[in-house]
Parts: structure tokens; sequence; C-alpha cells
């Protein structure tokens, strides 16, 4: 079985003039990326590797998620996660590496919503910070197709 958990990352900060790709995240980012990280090791749901979009907000998001769950997993950082088309962000995952069990891939909207719904047919609103989790019966990634959702975590609804 392989589990891809699929994270929006955090609330980032408008209030700097630096480009889309270096927006820092808020306070708020920080604490919502700190929880979802800690309900992730209550939940045994750690990921093997992190696989997170250049952009600043979602490596910052990805780094807190590693140091709060307190995951050793290895943050692998591609441009395939901005803002690519949803094909490019999915072959990130299918042409991983089945040594690990459960990836965990950390970008942007629209295309995770378009992500959770091309992979297990579901329509969630993927808010900052929201992570969804989906199962796939198969041993390899380049099989995965359609999968079940198990869980949504949103940080509001934890607190």
């Amino acid at each position: 079985m392989k589990t891809l958990l699929v994270l929006r990352h955090a609330k980032s900060s408008w209030d700097h003039p630096v480009s889309d790709h270096d927006r820092p995240l808020k306070k708020r980012g920080r604490r919502a990326a700190q929880r979802i990280g800690e309900e992730l090791r209550e939940l045994d749901l750690l990921p093997d590797v992190i696989i997170s979009s250049t952009a600043k907000r979602a490596r910052k998001t990805a780094r807190i998620i590693q140091e709060a769950s307190g995951c050793d997993a290895e943050i692998i950082k591609t441009g395939d996660l901005y803002f690519e088309d949803v094909g490019t962000q999915i072959s990130v995952v299918t042409n991983g590496n089945d040594i690990y069990k459960r990836v965990m891939i950390v970008g942007h909207n629209p295309s995770f919503e378009e992500i959770v719904h091309e992979l297990s047919g579901e329509d969630i609103v993927m808010a900052t910070a929201t992570l969804a989790v989906i199962d796939f019966d198969v041993e390899s990634w380049s099989a995965i197709s359609q999968g079940r959702l198990r869980l949504v975590l949103r940080p509001r609804e934890l607190e």
C-alpha cells in the first residue's frame, strides 16, 4: 500500500514587496503548520519523504512539519510543484522511488485541489495548511490511479 499526503502550504504574508515565489509565512501560518505536524505525529502518519515546491512558503511549511512531527524524512525541493500543470505535479509522485510507502507533497492551489480530485474522486476545499491523505492499494507509485481519501486535516478543526 502507498499513501500520499497532499499538503497545501500554510498562510503566507503579503506584507513585504517580494515576488510570489519569495513570499514568507505569516505567524498564523507557522502556527498552523506546527499543529498539522503535531497531529501527524499523534496519528503516526509520518512521511518517508517530503517533496516541496521551491516557493519559500512551501519550503518553510515543509520544514515546520518535519520539525513539529519529529520526522526525519528528507525534504526534496522541485520546481515541478510550483504552478506546473496537474499532470506534471502528479508525475512527481508517480516517478517516485518505491522504497517510500508514505510520500508528502507540499505545494499550492488550485492544482492541489485538482490533484486530490484526480487521485481520489473527491472534491475538497484546500485552505492553507490543509492536508489530504490518500491511500492506494498498489506496491508501486507508477501504478497509482484512483485511491481512497482517508482523511482531511484542517488546522482550524484541530484547535
